[in-house]
C-alpha cells in the first residue's frame, strides 16, 4: 500500500496566475468556435442561414456569457490599498468544483457550435448538459435520500439500552 502523502496547497498568487491563464484559454475557445460558426454559416452559406441559424447562434452566445461571467466572478482577485494581492479568487482548476461544470459547458458548446456547421442536428447533442445534471442529481441527492435505509438502527440501540437498563433495576434489588 503507498504511503499516504498530503496534497500540496497553492498560493494565493499560483491561484490568480492560473485563473487568467485558464480565462485566457476559455476566451479563445469562444472566439474560435464562433469564428469557425460565423465563417461557415453566416459568410459562405449566409444565402440559406435560417431563423433556426441564428437563435441557436443566440442560444450559445446565452450559454458563453452566462458561464463565463459566471467564472470570472468566482476567479475575481482582491487587491489591498497598496496593489498587494490579498485574495486570488477561487481556484477554477480545482476538481469537483462548480467551475468544472462551467468549463463542461463552454466547452460542450463551444463543440456542438462548430460541429453544427456540418449539420444542424448536432445540436441535440446540446441535451447531454441537462442529462449530465439529472445523473448528478441522482447521484448526489436523490439517490442516497432514495436509498438510505430506514431508520431501523436506533431502534435498535434504544433496545440495548432498554436491556443495560433492565440489568442495573436487576442488580440493585
Amino acid at each position: 500500500m503507498a504511503p499516504k502523502v498530503k496534497v500540496g496547497t497553492k498560493g494565493k498568487k499560483q491561484i490568480f496566475e492560473e485563473n487568467e491563464a485558464t480565462l485566457k484559454f476559455y476566451t479563445r475557445v469562444i472566439l474560435g468556435a464562433n469564428a469557425i460558426y460565423a465563417a461557415v454559416n453566416l459568410l459562405i452559406f449566409y444565402g440559406s442561414s435560417t431563423f433556426w441559424t441564428w437563435l441557436m447562434l443566440l442560444f450559445a452566445l446565452a450559454i458563453y456569457i452566462g458561464s463565463y461571467r459566471s467564472m470570472t466572478a468566482m476567479a475575481k482577485p482582491a487587491f489591498a490599498e497598496d496593489g498587494s494581492l490579498l485574495d486570488g479568487g477561487i481556484d477554477l482548476n480545482m476538481e469537483q468544483g462548480m467551475a468544472e461544470h462551467l468549463k463542461d459547458m463552454i466547452l460542450l458548446t463551444a463543440i456542438v457550435q462548430v460541429l453544427s456547421s456540418i449539420s444542424s442536428y448536432f445540436w441535440y447533442l446540446w441535451l447531454l448538459a441537462p442529462a449530465r445534471a439529472l445523473h448528478l442529481l441522482w447521484v448526489n441527492f436523490l439517490g442516497p435520500w432514495f436509498m438510505a435505509e430506514s431508520p431501523s438502527a436506533p431502534e435498535e440501540v434504544n433496545e440495548k439500552k432498554q436491556r443495560r437498563q433492565e440489568r442495573r433495576r436487576q442488580t440493585r434489588f
